[in-house]
């Protein structure tokens, strides 16, 4: 804990992304292998295959024309993988590589729709937007038939599990099931009984029956020796999907003998069990319906014992097929995010509410997530109380839920409340002990729950259900929309931010104005209390995060930065610094002492409504409405550490590099120099070495030995050198070394070749034009010289 104190004590410099959790799945078929061990789903123009044990995405696979893929099949044998895109190819994967091993055009005239390999997975069939079904052979490449004939979209293509029948079965916009026989090349037969679109079609193990369901709220089973209907079974929901369970037992599903049964995902919200024979439903799965709920896709992997079912907001739900117990919860999207908070004791796991009633907890460490069901409308902010197992919910059905997780990560709602007449869009939990809840609703109200005394003791029973909360207090405090509230570290204090445009202070429990905090020129989206000092920190839709002082309510800094409304405000590092977010996307680090933007953060696309920090302050949390959460880990200290190291490094590099000149080992110095990327050391070398008495020999064998990329760096110091008239001789003798004796090809495969070619000529020629000059004015002086002519002096008389 004292490495921890020391550490939050220092300032924060930067925020690095530690892990990003992003939308995998947003909408149409989703398909596990044989093994049950890789999910594969669409994802706008990728097919993201997940691993099912973690949850973790194990590849993305993305077509070369970058459009939206339509359609994808995974082959039996679980070997081959086929995607269809809106520009009209498919694409045939060797996905565990994530390759594509054959491109070839749909001939479709319009996007494929559904696509189903046959039981041997050598056969494709490709039904399209433009009524037509394709048949191709996946090993010989070709396409083996074309059927036309159904009006419409087809959007359903079903091989017969039987290959020696050749039979393929396709449904389009008129309801009706065409059955294709390969062999003759025609339509063999049209079932016409459901009076609406066709959903799903299963086959018996025997091959001779068929079960078919419809969005006409029935499901009907086929004679296929007959082609006639056995008995059409009211299921009373429209269903999406529905799937033949296998010819045995199942007490636990209310299958007591071998007879025909079936399973219906639909917009009920629910999977049922349904005997065929008797049309009678046996087994109803023991859940709430709700919105958002309706299952959209429901599919059994028999080999693997595992049903897969997906709901309208795009979760993913794993359930052993025996018994229907829940073994794994996929969140594929969650639209816009609207806040987020760490939760458990180590801050382990996160809790995220989006644009939906449903609640999504992810464990950080395992990517596992758990749905939490219990608010009737988009649940708008959450709080969490200070040992974090306890936490707080509240939305836009006027309500809201305190939730646990226990020790083993599972989390239950244990209280809910309602008293608001309008949306509640913020929550605060009491700060000092698990005592009280705080709310702010869209009538301009604030609430104070207490938590009851049953609810925080270890005596109460597991399964007792939520407890009812009563509110104690309730305020009018605003003329507008309460956005934020914020309850003080010594839980006396209470701060409330609103739409029209000013923060005021209140006293608990009794709800008593102390003072208005105005100076914003916009609404406010978040209040903070300082967790060190007696100041508030606000965030306003006008761009600026401002510091009140709680004494006397004056402003005391006004941080000026974002482009856009700021949404969300957090103290940091005791206090001294401030982290905010706004809509503009962008997360920015202030240190509060001089009003400096630190850093700023650019990973979020669109609007950052939720941000939170650790107990350690060592982590930040962000959610944004690009629907993704990404944890921020402070590495300021790794980055202090690695610039420390880097410049050690350097000083013992540099005292390494004088004992090299000194003892005139040239070759060493020269590569020692250019690690440094020091263009001014290499220039000091070199000067050394042509100070030598065999200058000319000790720099060809010195450059001559270096290796490929120190002569590339060695070539970029000449472009600098030469720019000088004192220092473009040094530059000069390198590159008449690697002219004499490297050859042009090899030159020319140099890296950046050509742009350092194009910033040498110029100064050369400078150069050469000086030394030319100064020749010529040398020669000039030779020829004075021999043709001066001095006056003969004359003899001195000898002295007689």
């Amino acid at each position: 804990m004292e490495e921890a104190a020391a550490r939050v004590g220092r300032f924060k410099a930067n925020y690095a992304v530690e892990r990003k959790i992003e939308p995998f799945y947003k909408g149409g078929k989703v398909q596990l292998d044989q093994t049950g061990q890789h999910l594969f789903c669409v994802c706008g123009t990728r097919i993201n295959i997940l691993d099912v044990a973690s949850g973790a995405i194990l590849r993305s696979l993305e077509q070369e024309d970058q459009e939206d893929i339509t359609a994808f099949d995974l082959s039996p044998d679980d070997e081959v993988l086929v995607t269809a895109s809106r520009a009209l190819l498919l694409a045939q994967w060797a996905w565990r590589e994530g390759s594509v091993t054959r491109l070839w055009k749909a001939v479709h005239t319009a996007p494929v729709a559904t696509m189903a390999f046959d039981s041997t997975s050598t056969l494709l069939a490709t039904g399209g937007c433009d009524g037509a079904v394709r048949i191709w052979d996946i090993v010989q490449h070709y396409g083996t038939h074309h059927f036309r004939g159904s009006p419409g979209v087809v959007h359903l293509v079903a091989f017969h599990p039987d290959p020696a029948r050749l039979l393929l079965f396709s449904s389009a916009m008129d309801a009706a099931i065409r059955i294709w026989s390969l062999q003759d090349r025609s339509c063999l037969a049209i079932l016409t009984a459901h009076y609406s679109a066709v959903t799903s079609l299963t086959f018996s193990a025997d091959g001779h029956t068929m079960l078919s369901s419809g969005r006409d709220k029935i499901c009907i089973v086929w004679d296929l020796r007959s082609h006639q209907a056995l008995r059409t079974v009211p299921v009373f929901e429209s269903v999406e999907a529905a799937v033949l369970l296998p010819e045995e037992p199942a007490p636990q599903l209310g299958v007591k003998s071998t007879d025909l049964h079936f399973l219906t995902a639909g917009n009920q919200g629910v999977l049922r069990v349904w005997e065929a024979a008797s049309g009678q439903c046996v087994h109803t799965q023991q859940q709430l319906s709700g919105p958002g709920r309706e299952l959209t896709h429901c599919t059994l992997v028999r080999a693997a014992g595992l049903l897969l079912s997906v709901t309208a907001d795009h979760n993913l739900l794993l359930y052993e097929a025996r018994s229907l117990q829940l073994q794994k919860q996929f969140a594929g999207y969650s639209e816009e995010i609207l806040d987020v908070r760490f939760l458990g004791p180590e801050d382990s796991h996160i809790v995220v509410a989006s644009n939906s009633p449903c609640l999504k907890v992810f464990e950080l460490h395992t990517s596992a997530c758990q749905i939490l069901h219990g608010h009737t409308d988009i649940v708008l902010a959450l709080d969490v109380f200070r040992k974090g197992r306890l936490f707080a919910s509240c939305a836009k059905d006027q309500s809201i839920r305190v939730w646990r997780m226990n020790k083993a990560g599972e989390v239950t709602c244990v209280a809910h409340g309602s008293g608001h007449t309008h949306s509640v869009g913020t929550i605060c939990c009491s700060r000092l002990k698990e005592t009280f809840l705080v709310t702010g609703s869209q009538d301009c109200t604030v609430k104070l729950w207490p938590l009851p005394e049953v609810l925080l003791s270890k005596n109460k029973a597991p399964d007792s259900g939520p407890v009812l909360l009563q509110a104690l207090a309730t305020q009018r405090c605003h003329d507008k929309d309460i956005n934020s509230v914020a309850v003080a570290p010594n839980d006396k204090l209470l701060a409330t931010g609103s739409q029209d445009r000013t923060a005021k202070l209140w006293a608990l429990p009794q709800c008593q104005l102390l003072g208005v905090f105005s100076g914003h020129r916009r609404g406010l989206w978040c209040v903070q209390f300082s967790p060190m000092d007696q100041v508030l920190a606000t965030a306003s839709a006008d761009g600026t995060v401002k510091l009140w002082a709680l004494q006397d309510f004056s402003c005391l800094k006004t941080f000026e930065g974002h482009d856009a409304s700021v949404l969300k405000v957090a103290f940091v590092s005791r206090g001294t610094q401030l982290l905010s977010s706004g809509s503009d996307g962008l997360v920015k680090l202030w240190t509060i002492k001089n009003n400096e933007c630190v850093k700023t953060l650019d990973a979020h696309e669109d609007k950052v409504w939720g941000l939170h920090c650790n107990r350690l302050d060592d982590y930040a949390l962000t959610g944004a409405s690009d629907s993704c959460v990404i944890l921020w880990k402070d590495v300021t200290e790794t980055e202090q550490a690695e610039e420390q190291a880097k410049k050690e490094a350097q000083v013992v590099k540099q005292q390494e590099l004088d004992n090299l000149l000194q003892e005139k080992r040239y070759l060493r110095a020269l590569g020692l120099a250019i690690s440094l990327d020091r263009p001014h050391t290499v220039l000091t070398v070199i000067q050394a070495i042509r100070r030598d008495p065999e200058a000319c020999e000790k720099l060809e064998a010195t450059v001559l030995r270096l290796r490929r990329d120190q002569k590339e760096a060695l070539l970029r110091f000449c472009v600098t050198w030469n720019t000088n008239s004192r220092h473009c001789h040094e530059a000069q003798a390198v590159l008449g070394v690697l002219l004499r004796h490297e050859a042009p090809e090899e030159l020319l495969a140099y890296e950046g070749v050509r742009a350092s070619l194009e910033a040498l000529m110029p100064y050369t020629e400078r150069h050469f034009q000086r030394l030319s000059r100064t020749l010529q004015a040398a020669t000039f002086l030779d020829f004075l010289w021999h043709n001066m002519k001095l006056p003969t002096l004359p003899v001195a008389p000898s002295a007689l």
